[in-house]
């Protein structure tokens, strides 16, 4: 296990249950404690203990009030995920598994959509990939919200960069259904592996 990690994508509360719920966020929370309970073999220890043996990054959007994708800058969403407020911050269970340096921002910039965290940055400025290559990850399994957007983004600039990527199907949240189904045909095609 010592060259795979965890990339939790999004699970920010105003995806969960704020101004752009997803459906299926509750139960794609849960699949992602278990994935973490299963990946660690002793879940009574502490979420230090777990994060040294089992890496678990955190990517976030991390709006300006003003960003360019929100309705009333002209883009396709409601205003979501602002710094500082508690629609970005990610959920209560799995909150105690982040730290700063495992969590990687994006959407900071006001004039800049992101939907990948693959060049997400963390407090050090390091990059998703930077760090993922420090730690020396080859297997990176992905969870998150939402299918069609971030997490597809993310998995595949993943995969473009010599990762081996799962995609945790049960532990996913998504705007469409359809769209939800539609992304992960396009990700098994390449080769992206659903588990």
């Amino acid at each position: 296990m010592k060259d795979t990690a965890l990339v939790v994508v999004d699970m920010l509360y105003d995806f969960i249950d704020g101004s752009m719920a997803c459906q299926n966020a509750a139960p794609a929370i849960e699949a992602s404690l278990k994935f973490i309970d299963k990946m660690t073999s002793a879940p009574e220890e502490s979420p230090d203990v777990i994060r040294s043996r089992f890496p678990i990054l955190f990517v976030r959007d991390f709006h300006p009030a003003d960003h360019c994708s929100f309705t009333q800058q002209g883009g396709p969403w409601p205003p979501h995920c602002v710094q500082g407020t508690h629609g970005a911050d990610i959920h209560e269970a799995l909150a105690p598994y982040a730290s700063e340096e495992l969590s990687f921002y994006k959407g900071y910039q006001q004039d800049k959509e992101q939907y990948s965290g693959f060049e997400g940055i963390n407090e050090a400025g390091q990059s998703l990939y930077d760090v993922l290559d420090i730690l020396d990850v080859k297997n990176v399994y992905v969870c998150g919200i939402a299918t069609e957007f971030c997490v597809r983004n993310t998995a595949e600039d993943l995969k473009k960069a010599g990762f081996t990527v799962y995609v945790l199907k049960d532990a996913l949240a998504w705007v469409d259904y359809a769209g939800h189904l539609e992304a992960l045909s396009a990700m098994q095609k390449e080769g992206i592996r659903l588990v």
